[in-house]
C-alpha cells in the first residue's frame, strides 16, 4: 500500500489557495474570512488554521502560489527595454484588477500584521528585489550601466512607485510614468564618456 498523504496534504492545500483566490477576487479582501475559503475548500476551519494562522498569511501565499513568470527578467542585451518590460508587465499585474485591488489591500494588511509584511517582504519585494539588481548588475559588467552607480539606489527608485503603493496616490502607475522614472533613471546610471 503507496503512503498519499503527502500528495493529498499538497492537494487539498493547493484546493484552499485556489478557493482563496477565487473567493477573493468574488468577495475582495476585506469580505474575505478564513470560514468562508474553508467552505469554499469543502475542508473544516481548523484545516486552514493548521496552515495559516491569518487571513493575511493565507491570502499572501494563495497569491504567491500564482507563480506568475511575467514578473522575471528577460536578458536581450538592452537593459531599458528589458526592465521597461518587466516593469509595464508588473504594473499591469498589481495596478489593475483582479490582482491589483487585492495587492494593495495585502499591502494595507501588512501596515498591521507584522507577520504579513515580512512575508510579503521576504517572499515577494526581495525577491523581485534581486532579480532587478541582477538584471542590472549583468548590464554594469556588459558596459550598460555606468560601473560606480548604485544599484541598491537604483532598485530603491525603481521599486518605491511600483510594489509599495500610496494610499493617497491619485493616479494610477501608467505605462508612461514608468517610461519617465526609468528615462531619469537612465540619465544618470547610464555608462560615462570615455575623457
Amino acid at each position: 500500500m503507496t503512503d498519499r498523504r503527502p500528495t493529498r496534504a499538497n492537494d487539498r492545500t493547493e484546493t484552499i489557495m485556489r478557493a482563496t483566490l477565487n473567493l477573493a477576487r468574488e468577495v475582495g479582501y476585506a469580505k474575505l474570512s478564513i470560514e468562508a475559503v474553508a467552505a469554499r475548500a469543502g475542508v473544516g476551519k481548523h484545516t486552514v488554521y493548521r496552515r495559516w494562522p491569518s487571513k493575511g498569511l493565507l491570502f499572501l501565499d494563495s497569491l504567491l502560489s500564482l507563480n506568475v513568470s511575467v514578473l522575471d527578467y528577460p536578458d536581450t542585451g538592452d537593459v531599458l527595454a528589458d526592465l521597461r518590460r518587466q516593469i509595464h508587465a508588473t504594473a499591469d499585474l498589481l495596478g489593475n484588477p483582479p490582482w491589483g485591488p487585492l495587492y494593495q489591500a495585502l499591502v494595507g494588511e501588512a501596515q498591521h500584521d507584522p507577520a504579513v509584511a515580512a512575508g510579503l517582504n521576504e517572499r515577494f519585494i526581495q525577491p523581485q528585489t534581486h532579480k532587478t539588481i541582477a538584471r542590472l548588475r549583468t548590464a554594469q559588467e556588459q558596459g550598460q550601466v555606468s560601473p560606480d552607480f548604485d544599484l541598491d539606489l537604483a532598485m530603491e527608485i525603481l521599486s518605491g512607485p511600483l510594489y509599495l503603493p500610496i494610499p493617497d496616490r491619485q493616479q494610477p502607475v501608467t505605462h508612461d510614468y514608468i517610461d519617465r522614472v526609468l528615462q531619469a533613471l537612465f540619465a544618470g546610471m547610464g555608462p560615462r564618456p570615455q575623457a
